[in-house]
């Protein structure tokens, strides 16, 4: 069983970039109307011709509990992820889907993104609320860009 930690920087940077402006230094623009919070997250996209492409996902609850039973990584590309709405959801990693005790499960809050490095194990979007909205900014282009892991045991999450 897996229980969720708070998201942190320090927790998720072997696995990506939590994109948050919380301890990032704006830059005051539009005459003072507007704050700029930049370089946020490394997109990498680039790779065998590849470009950023920019979408929205809506995402619905799956079925508690919540069982993992397949991973995911993009070879090609970072994949980042970012809530439109203040909710809460999951984001499940690891470094080797074989190996149980890599797996971690963590806590986003509704103003915190994740943007996964180029290769990292992680299970599809997690929500609480129905239809709830993200954007996504992640590699299009030539290439295969995603490999799939069905895991040979699967886990649950428990909150």
């Amino acid at each position: 069983m897996l229980r969720p930690e708070p998201l942190t920087k320090a927790r998720f940077a072997p696995f990506g970039d939590v994109v948050e402006i919380e301890g990032a230094e704006p830059l005051v623009i539009n005459q003072g109307f507007a704050r700029r919070f930049d370089d946020l997250a490394g997109i990498d996209v680039a790779a065998e011709g590849g470009s950023a492409k920019v979408s929205l996902f809506k995402a619905k609850p799956r079925p508690l509990p919540i069982t993992i039973n397949m991973m995911e990584r993009h070879p090609l590309g970072s994949q980042l992820f970012f809530p439109l709405q203040n909710r809460p959801w999951l984001v499940v990693v690891c470094s080797d889907p074989d190996q149980q005790e890599s797996f971690r499960v963590f806590s986003a809050t509704g103003s915190q993104g994740v943007n996964y490095l180029r290769n990292t194990w992680h299970f599809p979007l997690l929500v609480f609320d129905a239809e709830s909205r993200f954007i996504v900014v992640d590699r299009i282009g030539p290439g295969l860009n995603l490999e799939e892991r069905n895991m040979p045991e699967p886990l649950t999450i428990v909150r």
